[in-house]
């Protein structure tokens, strides 16, 4: 270990510090010196000069637990972190970034929060940090020329902590930023995979980027990120809930243990008094007691949205799904079965209104005899512009039957239709043109797409459909449709299809 790292481990006179002095440290942050026996630099720092509000309402100096010790062993540059509620890695992601900030000379750190309210109490646990500062260090080099709501600026370091909500459509715009903690991604709000790459594309070359969540149903952006890291290169980490060693209560009796139970202590080393804890959380959580105590990578996200269709169909058919041949509307429109000549074709429309934000409308072209996927659109389009790009797709496959959902927005694009574009194949049900989704017919057509999915996994060719029935769970008011910040509309153009293709198959009428 280099003498600098030595010398500086064995100081850590922190009150007494300058600005050349915090640069060094700066640089040694995430040394391990003998002195400090497996700890970081950055662990004694934190430990010997930042404070923290205890569980109790106490301040105290801030002691790495076990789960912020192991984070701190395997941090890579870029990490993604599934957890259990209430790890404490949020406030260790603070604290490592607090120190950076006042360590680094010109450096931008940004946090980022689900909700306002979240985003305020994160900057709650920073301000704590510099308000408990030495006065030396707070009245010297780490004086600050702003304090406001969301940020802290150290002019002498030329450094910056700020704090906002992923509802912040600002959020980043205009920065470079050398540390981002993305908190709680599967609970933002909108379009979260829009929100982070915008982030990502503020980074610096080399900055060090945190995401933490805890899961939230099986799709979104938190799973994808999960789910792909290995291709990334984001470093995984998985805190379940028995590495917080507050999570006990009153040991249960031995004899008692289920063969769940048994096995659980078995694999991982639990206590009378961990299984004691999971038996209440069990109690209390219900349904939930899985996605908020996490215990493995895998059911922690499928327990965590009741999903409506079969998982495992799913995930197989996803192993398989081909390219598309072509791409249309810069990736808006994907091909995968140009039409055939003699072949009939149903096009399912599941219509939006248009703007940039909310639903997209959605579109699925199927064959009628098979009900194979053959291309499927799903952008922010509506009225006249939707109604001619139907159109045009229907034309394309035989004149197709065009079946357009009338609930709200389809009865302006079904009017389209039939004044402006003059498309005289379009559905009609109960002498009324367009399909009407009902609280009857919408359960209905949702059955067939999941008996679908199971019997014939190989009639769906899109991958983001099936990303999007992944996401198509059972909702606490009872009703079904997309899990918070995802979507189901290329899901619901889909089941309309099968729908209407069913039907029109059943006619007595030629095609």
């Amino acid at each position: 270990m280099g003498g600098e790292t030595e010398a500086a481990a064995s100081e850590l006179n922190l009150a007494e510090l300058d600005l050349e002095e915090l640069a060094r440290y700066g640089r040694i942050l995430d040394k391990r010196p003998a002195r400090l026996r497996g700890r970081t630099v950055g662990i004694a720092m934190a430990e010997k000069l930042l404070l923290v509000r205890t569980r109790e309402g106490w301040t105290a100096p801030l002691r790495a637990n076990e789960v912020q010790r192991a984070f701190e062993r395997r941090r890579g540059e870029r990490n993604i972190v599934l957890k259990a509620r209430q790890m404490g890695l949020t406030t260790w992601a603070a604290a490592r970034f607090f120190l950076k900030t006042i360590t680094h000379p010109g450096t931008l750190t940004l946090e980022v929060a689900h909700t306002q309210e979240a985003a305020e109490e994160i900057f709650r646990i920073v301000h704590r940090f510099l308000d408990w500062l030495p006065e030396e260090l707070r009245e010297g080099p780490l004086k600050t020329s702003r304090a406001n709501v969301r940020q802290l600026a150290f002019p002498r370091m030329d450094s910056q902590y700020r704090v906002v909500s992923a509802g912040d459509r600002n959020a980043g715009r205009g920065l470079t930023v050398q540390n981002l903690h993305c908190s709680e991604l599967a609970r933002w709000p909108g379009d979260p995979a829009e929100i982070l790459a915008g982030l990502r594309a503020a980074m610096a070359p080399g900055a060090e980027l945190i995401v933490e969540s805890t899961p939230d149903g099986v799709g979104g952006c938190f799973h994808e990120e999960w789910r792909k890291a290995g291709e990334t290169g984001m470093v995984r980490h998985f805190f379940p809930w028995w590495m917080e060693r507050r999570y006990r209560a009153a040991a249960v009796d031995e004899r008692s243990l289920t063969n769940e139970e048994r096995e659980l202590r078995t694999r991982y080393g639990l206590d009378l008094k961990q299984i004691a804890y999971r038996r209440r959380i069990r109690a209390d959580f219900r349904g939930l007691a899985r996605q908020e105590y996490a215990e493995d990578e895998e059911t922690c996200f499928r327990a965590s949205g009741e999903s409506v269709f079969e998982m495992e169909a799913i995930e197989k058919r996803l192993l398989t799904v081909p390219e598309p041949v072509e791409r249309r509307r810069n990736g808006e429109l994907e091909v995968w079965l140009p039409p055939v000549k003699g072949k009939q074709y149903v096009v399912a429309v599941d219509p939006a209104g248009g703007g940039s934000e909310g639903d997209y409308s959605a579109v699925q072209v199927l064959e009628m005899e098979t009900g194979l996927q053959c291309a499927e659109f799903a952008g922010h389009m509506g009225g006249v512009e939707l109604a001619k790009l139907l159109t045009k797709l229907a034309t394309e496959y035989n004149r197709a039957w065009l079946v357009v959902e009338r609930n709200n927005h389809g009865s302006g694009v079904l009017a389209h239709l039939e004044t402006g574009c003059r498309y005289e194949r379009v559905y009609v049900q109960g002498g009324q043109a367009g399909w009407l989704t009902t609280s009857m017919s919408r359960p209905a057509v949702l059955g067939r797409l999941d008996a679908a999915l199971v019997e014939e996994p190989e009639r769906f060719m899109s991958r983001r459909l099936l990303a999007e029935c992944r996401s198509f769970v059972r909702l606490p008011n009872g009703r079904t449709g997309a899990r918070a910040g995802t979507h189901d509309d290329r899901v619901m153009a889909m089941a309309i299809g099968l729908g209407a293709r069913a039907e029109l198959m059943g006619r007595k009428t030629r095609f």
